[in-house]
């Protein structure tokens, strides 16, 4: 069995396609993954599977939810040892300056080449920094995600893929999760 991470793009935000947690944890199990466990309220669920292809995943669980719950998710799956990387390689955490509440990453479902930064330069502004790390790009907002121009969806239409982006406290919540989880 491994250990995965899944984070659904776009549930539970602003009344759109509602997936009570609950539910969501139990469609996992009829799936036959173990030790399913939720966090928050936006799709993020630690499990494990004998599964080892990470897109086959995707696809299951995808279309799951699409005859549960009736609508279309994008859903990004990462090993264990994936997310252990993404939260070991940001750039922008160890630096005292920088609050955590500013932290930020986005999932890409492609990788695009680190030269690729100038594509979200028109959306940055006051001291925004984002650093590409191929299906993962850092983001630093000193005045909050809320007041950014560089959102989720600038970065979709910025490369043309499909990403979902998480803040910091639940990335390390996350990698908490899945390390206080035996394989």
């Amino acid at each position: 069995m491994a250990l995965y991470i899944s984070l659904l793009r776009g549930i539970n935000v602003s009344g759109q396609k509602l997936i009570k947690m609950a539910a969501l944890k139990k469609m996992y199990e009829d799936l036959g993954y173990k030790d399913v466990a939720t966090y928050l309220q936006s799709g993020n669920v630690v499990f494990q599977s004998s599964i080892t292809d990470e897109k086959h995943l995707e696809e299951m669980i995808t279309a799951a939810i699409a005859q549960n719950f009736g609508f279309d998710v994008q859903v990004f799956v990462l090993k264990r040892d994936a997310w252990e990387r993404l939260a070991a390689s940001n750039p922008f955490a160890q630096d005292p300056d920088k609050a955590i509440e500013s932290l930020y990453v986005t999932l890409l479902r492609d990788a695009v080449p680190e030269a690729s930064i100038n594509k979200l330069s028109k959306w940055m502004t006051n001291g925004e920094e984002a650093v590409i790390d191929q299906k993962v790009i850092y983001l630093y907002y000193p005045n909050g995600y809320g007041k950014t121009k560089l959102s989720n969806n600038a970065v979709e239409s910025a490369f043309k893929c499909v990403a979902t982006t998480r803040n910091w406290k639940t990335t390390l919540s996350l990698l908490s999760m899945i390390q206080n989880q035996e394989e």
